[in-house]
């Protein structure tokens, strides 16, 4: 006499809309609360729609976030000819980002795809203006000025052109930045809207 085991597969989706707080918060909350459940190994949970496609943007960005910061090193090697000098431009990029955190957490903000590329052109702005106060340090070490003398002139004469081109960036953003008419809301998700 043989037995034979009938396995059902069931599944079950359940589907949520979240309103007045980020995805990812509310995303975070419930794999938090599912991984405290006793669930037996053969049961599966797989997340799909905007948890899943936050996941996979994330890393992407993350990817390219990377990427950048070795592709700033690499040019800045072959542009100082030299492999010590890009250290003292990558040391202002931690500098940055800290800053925009900061202020993401201060307005009460989610990080986000798009902050996420934001923070990617702030990389590319801070690497700009350390480059060119390393670069017209290096030109006034070389006509004969002492280190420190020769950042002091470098950053007083640098100064207006970093601050003309940081501003116009700036400007230029604010727009898609403060927008809020239609279309407005895939930017970000502001508690209590």
């Amino acid at each position: 006499m043989s037995c034979s085991a009938r396995t059902e597969l069931v599944s079950v989706t359940v589907k949520s809309q979240v309103s007045g707080r980020p995805t990812g918060t509310v995303g975070a909350k419930i794999q938090e609360r599912i991984a405290q459940l006793e669930i037996p190994k053969e049961v599966s949970i797989s997340y799909a729609g905007d948890m899943k496609m936050q996941e996979e943007g994330f890393g992407s960005l993350g990817i390219a976030l990377l990427a950048s910061i070795l592709l700033i090193y690499l040019i800045m090697v072959v542009l100082y000819d030299n492999y010590v000098y890009p250290f003292v431009v990558m040391f202002s990029l931690p500098l940055g980002g800290d800053w925009a955190l900061l202020a993401l957490a201060m307005s009460s903000s989610s990080l986000s795809i798009f902050s996420i590329l934001g923070l990617t052109m702030l990389m590319g702005l801070v690497a700009k203006n350390a480059i060119m106060l390393v670069d017209f340090t290096n030109q006034l070490k070389e006509a004969g000025l002492e280190v420190k003398a020769a950042l002091v002139k470098a950053v007083e004469i640098r100064f207006r052109p970093i601050l003309m081109t940081t501003l116009a960036m700036v400007f230029g953003m604010l727009p898609i930045a403060l927008a809020s008419g239609a279309g407005a809301e895939w930017k970000m998700a502001w508690p209590g809207h």
